[in-house]
């Protein structure tokens, strides 16, 4: 049996009820990453989070794109960060799509809420002035594995953005869910990986010391079934997926999904270490 899930958290970013299922680059196992397919195809299956990467050009345009480089995902060749805009423009993903911008994720999809990864430096101005620009930080979430990045945005919205967790809240929420004395973080959300350094995060603990101080655990990268239905099942508040249609379902069959109760699933696996 799924373990409840608290309600209330304060960022309007977290205003959906019950479990969070987030699309990782809006399913990059199941349409092109980062692709306007990719978050209308997560749309279709009811999601409302999508979590995506941005990259800036040399123009300080700032684009929907994971890595540094255009090869792996494109038919362009170069460093992101080195080419202008009407160079990229020309580039086309797997799949046909042009690039996709920032401003243009948010303008298409209106009814869906980014989990914003911030990838560089460069990135970081140019994302944070488009965001106040389009008055639309109640439907995104900053992230980023620079603490520094995640300072920045705090420092120019204050509460007014939800902000996931940095390498240092990670580790501070990990060492207060072993009972030391340390300060809960100013974060909205945990985004974590199952472990950090070898020792595992995800467990029953964790999610509950965090709830109890109103920040919501989402964990990343889960595309394997038996994983999804053991974290569902220790309560965390939502899972980041390259998977978004057997997230689906399991998510159904375990009474999590929007409108959904159980469906009797299979018999459930350990919780594993830590629990």
């Amino acid at each position: 049996m799924s373990a409840a899930r608290p309600t209330g958290f304060v960022h309007p970013y977290l205003a959906e009820p019950g479990f969070h299922a987030l699309a990782h680059r809006g399913g990059g196992l199941e349409n092109p990453e980062n692709s306007r397919q990719a978050f209308s195809a997560a749309a279709g299956l009811g999601y409302r989070y999508i979590e995506i990467d941005v990259q800036a050009s040399r123009d300080e345009r700032v684009v929907v794109f994971h890595d540094d480089t255009l090869e792996r995902t494109t038919d362009g060749q170069g460093v992101v960060s080195s080419l202008v805009m009407s160079d990229l423009a020309g580039v086309r993903m797997q799949g046909g799509e042009p690039l996709l911008t920032l401003a243009e994720a948010l303008e298409s999809f209106p009814d869906l809420r980014f989990n914003i990864d911030i990838k560089t430096d460069q990135a970081l101005l140019p994302t944070l002035d488009l965001l106040e620009r389009m008055q639309c930080l109640e439907r995104v979430c900053i992230a980023s594995f620079s603490d520094a990045r995640l300072r920045a945005a705090r420092a120019r919205f204050g509460d007014r953005v939800c902000l996931s967790s940095g390498p240092r809240a990670v580790t501070a929420l990990r060492f207060g869910a072993w009972g030391m004395p340390v300060a809960a973080p100013d974060v909205a959300c945990a985004q974590i990986p199952l472990a950090q350094y070898g020792v595992p995060l995800a467990t029953p603990g964790f999610v509950r010391h965090c709830n109890a101080r109103g920040i919501a655990v989402h964990v990343w990268t889960i595309d394997e079934e038996a994983e999804m239905r053991r974290l569902i099942r220790i309560g965390v508040n939502g899972i980041v997926t390259d998977r978004p249609s057997l997230l689906r379902r399991v998510a159904q069959e375990e009474g999590v999904w929007p409108g959904s109760s159980p469906l009797d699933p299979p018999a459930s696996p350990s919780s594993g270490p830590g629990a």
